[in-house]
C-alpha cells in the first residue's frame, strides 16, 4: 500500500514537470508571436493553455483523493499540500504566457513592442524560458543548488523590467500612451512569470529541508 502511495506521489511530480514543459513552450512561442506579429502562433499559445489547466485539475483531483484515501501525515502530507500550491504557480505561469500571446493578438498586424525595446523583451523571454526549464529540473531532482540559481535569474529579470521603465520614463521617449501601456503590461507578465518560478523553487526547498527560509542558502 505504501509503495503504491509513493508511486502516486511520483506520478504527481511527473505531471508537474510536464506543466513546466508546456509553460516553457508557451512562453517561447508567445515571445516569438509578440516580436514577429505572428497571429497563428499567438492563437496556438492561447489554445494550448487549456492543456496546462487540464493537468492542474487532474493533479488536484488525484491529490484530494490521496488525502481522503491515505490520510497522510508529516512529510507525506507536506508533499501533497505543497504540491497543490506548486501546481497553482505553474498554472499561473501558463496564464502569463497566454497573456503575452493575447497582447500579440490584440495589436496584430503590428507588434506592441517598439524597435528600441525589442532586444530587451527578447532577453526577458529567454530568461523566462530558462527559469521554467530549471523549475522542471528542480521539481524532478529536488536540486537546491539549481533552486538557488532561480533567485539569481529572477534578479536579472527584475533588472530588465526596470530597464523597460527607464526607457519609458526617459524624456527622449516618443512613443504613444498605448505603446507605453502595452510595454508595461508585457514587462509585468514576464516579471511575474519568473516570480512564480522562484515560488515553486522555494516550495521545493521547503519540501527538502522542512525550513521555510531554505532558499536563503544561496551560494
Amino acid at each position: 500500500m505504501r509503495e503504491q502511495f509513493h508511486g502516486d506521489l511520483a506520478s504527481l511530480s511527473e505531471q508537474m514537470v510536464e506543466m513546466t514543459r508546456l509553460a516553457g513552450s508557451a512562453i517561447s512561442r508567445a515571445t516569438r508571436a509578440l516580436i514577429d506579429s505572428d497571429l497563428v502562433l499567438a492563437e496556438s499559445v492561447i489554445k494550448a493553455d487549456e492543456d496546462i489547466d487540464r493537468i492542474q485539475a487532474d493533479i488536484e483531483d488525484k491529490s484530494l483523493e490521496l488525502l481522503a484515501r491515505q490520510q497522510p501525515v508529516a512529510t507525506d502530507l507536506r508533499v501533497i499540500v505543497t504540491g497543490l500550491r506548486m501546481t497553482a504557480d505553474l498554472e499561473r505561469m501558463g496564464d502569463l504566457a497566454r497573456h503575452v500571446a493575447k497582447l500579440a493578438r490584440l495589436r496584430y498586424p503590428n507588434s506592441p513592442i517598439p524597435t528600441e525595446l525589442t532586444s530587451t523583451v527578447l532577453e526577458m523571454g529567454q530568461i523566462a524560458e530558462r527559469v521554467v526549464t530549471k523549475t522542471g529540473s528542480v521539481i524532478a531532482g529536488r536540486d537546491l543548488t539549481l533552486a538557488a540559481e532561480l533567485e539569481r535569474d529572477d534578479d536579472e529579470m527584475d533588472r530588465l523590467h526596470r530597464e523597460l521603465f527607464h526607457v519609458l520614463l526617459a524624456e527622449s521617449w516618443e512613443g504613444t500612451v498605448e505603446t507605453a501601456i502595452d510595454v508595461t503590461l508585457c514587462g509585468r507578465y514576464y516579471e511575474r512569470f519568473a516570480d512564480h518560478a522562484v515560488s515553486v523553487a522555494r516550495r521545493v526547498a521547503f519540501l527538502v529541508t522542512g525550513e521555510r527560509d531554505a532558499m536563503s542558502l544561496e551560494g
